[in-house]
């Protein structure tokens, strides 16, 4: 086994192999914590992670080939990989579907052969065989087809790896958070003597955003600030204006509708925060906290009315930003680190705490480097990718966001330390031109580093 390149977990564990707990969340962007800044939203156990444990405030998703952006999200995080090198056949063919490239090892995977029990619970978006090669038990297992937070399709753990529709039932009767937390909590009391990875993949805070009243009332929709950047539309064709997602609301925008998403929104997250403080409780009723690491992720944003959107099929911060927290054995507390990251890298990062090598597939970087370190660099900058409609780059505190819809393109430039809600383009502002031919040239550099050959995108790109 390598070295571990953080804070050594056996230092508080007396020699025990680390437990690791991965809660991944639905559609939760970066900023709905409230010890993160949002003094909006209530969620004391979330905050309770970022106190005693280490925030990186800069995590990111690279984007998707399809409206899907949670599925090619989450083959990142299991695999370590970048976007254009999770399938290379549907790379080659132009497809902009999604299926992940079953040759890439996953990171349960990785544990399960280093002596891990490895449970999967919850949304498995990436299919049975994935599923099947990379957990040893299980338990409400989803593989698509949700249309109610309480009537849940799912499947029950199967040891011969095969998971027919025939075998689907419906959970009904009790909220989807609910059912996975319970699960959760089981498989920590069943495994609590041996080593054991628990990936417990939450349907919250996605629509429908529905919970239980509790919650919802904790809002009055009247008094919730809208976001600044809050528009009735979006003032140009972006390419996917009518999603799914976007229809999930009327047009144009109006700040009654908003106000009613927010809340609901602001409801099912709190609603979520409870059943994370559930598990947190059951790692250290078991006395486990000295040897279990939590990693807390959400698998993409939403935007929930800013700039004229609702949903998360574009490069904003809203869409593109997500919360992405690590407590528990080893870890420093009350971090926050600022360098740039993807959820790619929460693979090497946990090999890295678990003091196992890091298989040469994974592309993503360990972010030991931030434990020990709160200004640690980690990467220069970041690539957004969606469809062949858009393309970003993030460095240095500018994003640059490149748009081509049916050959019109327009070009946007935000400085986001003087403008984190992303409202002013500087794009055409001649003080800001060399910082947009720098990004111009980092978007190209970044393009052949991640193996973005193929879109209809860069037809007539012009640097």
């Amino acid at each position: 086994m390598a070295v571990a390149l953080g804070i050594p977990w056996n230092l508080f564990s007396k020699g025990k192999k680390l437990n690791i707990v991965v809660l991944l969340a639905d559609d939760q962007r970066f900023d709905t914590i409230n010890a993160l800044g949002n003094k909006d939203i209530r969620t004391p156990n979330l905050d309770f992670l970022v106190k005693n444990g280490t925030a990186f405030t800069q995590a990111h998703v690279m984007g998707g080939l399809s409206g899907a952006i949670c599925q090619p999200s989450r083959a990142m995080i299991l695999t370590g990989r970048t976007l254009f090198d999770i399938d290379r056949q549907a790379r080659d063919n132009q497809d902009f579907s999604f299926d992940v490239f079953n040759n890439y090892i996953t990171f349960p995977e990785l544990l399960r052969n280093n002596g891990y029990a490895t449970i999967g619970i919850g949304k498995q978006h990436n299919g049975p065989q994935v599923y099947s090669r990379a957990f040893t038990d299980g338990a409400k297992i989803f593989f698509g087809g949700m249309s109610d937070q309480y009537k849940i399709p799912h499947q029950d753990f199967a040891g011969d790896g095969k998971y027919p529709t025939e075998r689907m039932y419906y959970s009904e009767g009790k909220h989807s958070a609910e059912i996975y937390t319970d699960e959760t909590i089981h498989f920590i009391n069943k495994y609590k003597s041996e080593p054991f990875l628990i990936y417990t993949a939450f349907q919250s805070p996605h629509d429908p955003r529905t919970c239980p009243k509790e919650f919802i009332h904790l809002y009055d929709e009247k008094k919730l600030k809208l976001p600044p950047n809050f528009l009735p539309q979006h003032p140009f064709d972006i390419g996917s204006l009518k999603v799914r997602d976007e229809l999930l609301a009327g047009f144009p925008r109006t700040e009654e509708e908003v106000r009613k998403h927010l809340r609901d929104y602001y409801a099912i997250i709190s609603h979520l925060d409870h059943q994370v403080g559930r598990i947190i409780k059951s790692i250290k009723d078991n006395g486990l906290e000295e040897n279990t690491l939590v990693v807390f992720a959400g698998d993409n944003g939403l935007a929930v009315g800013q700039h004229g959107l609702l949903g998360k099929q574009n490069l904003y911060e809203h869409s593109n930003r997500v919360p992405l927290l690590f407590w528990g054995a080893g870890i420093p507390k009350n971090k926050q680190v600022d360098g740039l990251c993807y959820l790619s890298d929460i693979f090497p990062t946990i090999a890295s705490q678990a003091e196992i090598n890091i298989p040469e597939s994974v592309q993503g970087i360990s972010l030991t480097e931030g434990f020990k370190n709160s200004n640690a660099p980690l990467r220069p900058s970041l690539y957004f990718v969606y469809k062949h409609f858009q393309r970003g780059v993030k460095k240095d505190g500018f994003k640059l966001i490149e748009y081509n819809v049916d050959g019109v393109r327009h070009t946007q430039l935000f400085d986001l330390k003087k403008d984190p809600w992303e409202m002013v383009n500087h794009a055409d502002n001649p003080a800001y031109q060399t910082i947009k031919k720098d990004l111009k040239q980092e978007l190209l550099t970044l393009k052949v580093k991640y193996n973005d050959n193929f879109s209809t995108f860069w037809k007539g790109y012009d640097s």
